[in-house]
């Protein structure tokens, strides 16, 4: 068999598994969709487009600070820990896992520190009143649940898509049983965030146990300790974690950030719409964001095994994929969305379908282009994907206050799109100035 017969089944392989993860987690993810639009739909009802708005701001803080401060260790786990299992290497993997939980146990302390003391300073800033100060401080405990970096990344190494798949389904259970707990009590503030964060412990309180459980499975606990070396041998491990971190932290500015700053400039009922509008379109958009996690394990092992050009092929063929559903979907937006918003969340939520198309068209040229920051960070080059982050979120961050103020949540809508644009275009930039630079690894036989 030729060299590039093998590659090309290879590629056929890596495409098939993509697609198969893909499915996978559409799964899960679909059934999420639907019962997270009850709990939603539900707190709306219950609580009124004011008191809901309150509701998911101080959500969106605890998660934008867990975002920024946490790392993303599990793209630790799979930039380091995919030679090492592919090399049978188990001391070196129990080090990545190591190093990983170090990450998340220190981030996470240091998240909830942080979250607890801004909530108590500038959350009359960010949209609700000095009365739930308090319970804002409380729901932040549970930062250290909101992102379990660590066991998604061992799963995802591990291929068992289908345990990660029960994570969101597991939360939004939770949470909409507790809705239902709402009905038959006094439906307030408190006990929505009381329930919410129970939902985000139980699933991350799954996602630890599967990850362990398939670690023991794979004989990968033997001889394990926490106390050992967590970068030694590991070149260029710190700088790529905070490179890492600091790229996801700046994708907040395009999901957290916003909303808190329409809550903060316009209220918490602009804020209930815009964060509606945008669960809708997420939810609408999520079969082709999908691609994404199913493609980091692919391109991981394509860059220790075959090198850049098969990565580039492989993630040619997802973006096109993607971007075909994507723009499928923007036209069911565009048609059904407000007959779907007021069906679902009430005839108070049918002024947040306007924004909604907003919405999908920026996660539709999301969707295009899926394939490029995971090229980026799978070649070891998580710096340029910071350096274009960087430079977006920040013209976005100052731009969208006056923007907000005079064009409401239109404004905001616009400004997302713009730069979800300027994001994906500076990607494809920064990918095709260095093509080909990085050496190519050793293919195996």
């Amino acid at each position: 068999m030729t060299t590039d017969a093998a590659m090309q089944i290879a590629h056929r392989s890596g495409m098939s598994r993509v697609l198969a993860n893909t499915g996978v987690l559409l799964g899960g993810r679909t059934a999420n969709a639907v019962v997270s639009l009850a709990y939603m739909a539900a707190a709306a009802r219950l609580l009124g487009v004011a008191e809901v708005g309150v509701l998911i701001l101080i959500n969106a803080f605890a998660q934008l600070v867990g975002e920024v401060v946490k790392f993303n260790s599990w793209q630790a786990v799979l930039h380091y820990g995919a030679p090492a299992l592919a090399e049978g290497r188990r001391d070196r993997l129990q080090q990545v896992v190591r190093f990983a939980v170090f990450l998340d146990v220190v981030s996470g302390l240091a998240s909830v520190a942080v979250a607890i003391a801004a909530a108590h300073l500038f959350g009359q800033r960010l949209g609700w009143g000095a009365a739930e100060n308090p319970a804002a401080a409380l729901y932040c405990l549970s930062i250290v649940f909101l992102v379990p970096a660590s066991p998604i990344g061992l799963l995802r190494l591990f291929d068992r898509f289908d345990l990660i798949a029960a994570q969101a389904p597991i939360s939004s259970a939770v949470r909409l049983a507790g809705s239902g707990l709402a009905l038959v009590t006094a439906p307030t503030l408190g006990l929505f965030l009381t329930v919410w964060a129970v939902g985000s412990g139980t699933a991350f309180l799954y996602l630890a146990a599967a990850s362990l459980a398939e670690l023991k499975r794979r004989n990968l606990l033997e001889g394990f300790r926490w106390r050992g070396p967590l970068t030694a041998g590991m070149p260029g491990a710190w700088r790529f974690a905070w490179a890492t971190n600091v790229s996801g932290s700046l994708d907040t500015a395009f999901t957290h950030a916003i909303t808190l700053v329409v809550g903060a400039v316009a209220g918490p009922s602009p804020a209930a719409l815009w964060r509606v509008g945008r669960q809708v379109a997420d939810a609408l958009a999520k079969p082709a964001q999908l691609l994404a996690p199913a493609l980091y394990p692919e391109l991981a092992r394509l860059h220790v095994t075959q090198g850049e050009h098969a990565m580039r092929r492989l993630a040619r063929q997802v973006g096109l994929l993607g971007g075909g559903i994507g723009t499928l979907l923007l036209l069911i937006s565009a048609t059904a969305g407000r007959p779907l918003l007021t069906l679902v969340m009430g005839q108070g939520f049918a002024g947040a379908a306007r924004v909604m198309t907003w919405q999908v068209g920026a996660a539709v040229i999301g969707i295009w282009s899926i394939p490029l920051e995971p090229m980026l960070v799978s070649l070891g080059r998580p710096g340029d994907a910071v350096k274009v982050r960087l430079i977006v979120s920040a013209v976005l961050l100052v731009c969208l206050v006056p923007v907000v103020q005079r064009f409401g949540l239109t404004g905001a809508g616009a400004a997302l799109v713009m730069a979800t644009a300027s994001l994906a275009v500076g990607m494809f930039a920064m990918l095709q100035l260095k093509a080909g630079a990085a050496p190519a690894p050793t293919r195996t036989k």
